[in-house]
């Protein structure tokens, strides 16, 4: 049972984090429900989420790979190195300003929709409808490509609302 937990907890985590990040903000009180979201979001579905996936292209590069429907090719340990990399800045962000979390949320959303463009692209051209390549981590990388942007610019308008300077 515990085993089968965990395996559940490991194969949804990006479907967990971003649940997590959504119920954690609505439930703690805080002035603005964007912010809230915003830095959660950042910590869990960014963050701890893209520590997992940096893990898995380096330390288990065929499992991954497989997941996606791809080869194991030299280039997962430097996505992976890119995933750990992102990962860590997110969390960082959790703690730091607004224009930390800003540089964070232009790098993800980038990050976004490399990956976005590329899993459609090899949906369509290769016929990979592989669940970690066409399937609900797809959803979620969309859902967090729209989602980080139009969270930080609502922040920046509350912190321009309250006076606080543009730029820290």
């Amino acid at each position: 049972m515990i085993a089968g937990a965990i395996h559940f907890t490991l194969a949804h985590l990006p479907l967990i984090a971003i649940a997590a990040a959504f119920l954690i903000a609505a439930l703690r009180p805080q002035p603005n429900f964007s912010v809230a979201l915003l830095n959660w979001l950042l910590l869990l579905a960014v963050g701890v989420e893209s520590l997992w996936a940096g893990m898995f292209h380096t330390l288990f590069p065929r499992i991954a790979a497989a997941s996606i429907g791809w080869q194991v090719s030299p280039f997962q340990f430097e996505i992976g190195v890119a995933d750990a990399a992102l990962g860590v800045v997110a969390i960082v962000s959790f703690w730091r300003s607004l224009d930390f979390k800003g540089a964070v949320v232009g790098y993800a959303t980038l990050f976004y929709l490399g990956v976005t463009i590329g899993h459609v692209h090899e949906a369509v051209v290769a016929g990979n409808f592989a669940a970690n390549n066409f399937g609900p981590l797809l959803a979620v990388t969309v859902l967090r490509m729209m989602l980080l942007p139009l969270l930080y610019l609502a922040a920046r308008r509350q912190a321009a609302a309250a006076g606080q300077p543009a730029f820290q």
